[in-house]
């Protein structure tokens, strides 16, 4: 993962410059990498800088001036959970949320929400007799779920990912 930073005072007198930079890496090596970037800036005394672009965050935002212990953390939750973390960090906007979601409310993967309806209960009801079992509408229940139950992300087609909502 890469943020693309940019120096204020060239990109304000029309010249694009800057440097990608490694996100995986301690916050004050990232720091230290921008000090050089600002340094060789082609506009004398640049101080100012923002980050204009990034790569590999699976959709997880990163704002112009985010510090750079979130950019580090979003890179690491990312690089553990792949697309699912980029796409909570998207949704939630909140890193702590993001990956508390993560670590104390996730419900599994799943090819479709009816699939986690069947086995919740399954799991949690008694023995369905199989004359009724064929009337149960999981979809139904799907929909209900998703109404104030569970979050669902989808992180390609046929994989539902199903979080508690609290």
């Amino acid at each position: 993962m890469k943020i693309y930073v940019a120096c204020l005072a060239a990109y304000n007198n029309g010249v694009l410059y800057g440097r990608w930079i490694d996100a995986n890496q301690d916050p004050y090596d990232i720091w230290n990498e921008v000090s050089t970037m600002l340094l060789a800036s082609p506009i004398e005394d640049a101080e100012e800088w923002a980050i204009h672009d990034h790569d590999g965050f699976e959709g997880a935002p990163i704002s112009e001036y985010e510090c750079f212990e979130e950019v580090l953390q979003k890179a690491a939750l990312i690089s553990e959970h792949g697309a699912l973390a980029g796409k909570l960090l998207d949704h939630f906007s909140d890193f702590e949320e993001a990956r508390e979601a993560l670590s104390d409310r996730y419900a599994g993967e799943y090819e479709c929400l009816a699939d986690f309806a069947r086995e919740l209960t399954e799991e949690t009801a008694v023995p369905i007799p199989e004359n009724v079992a064929f009337y149960i509408d999981y979809e139904c229940m799907a929909r209900d779920l998703e109404i104030s139950d569970v979050l669902t992300v989808e992180t390609r087609c046929d994989q539902v990912h199903v979080f508690w909502a609290h």
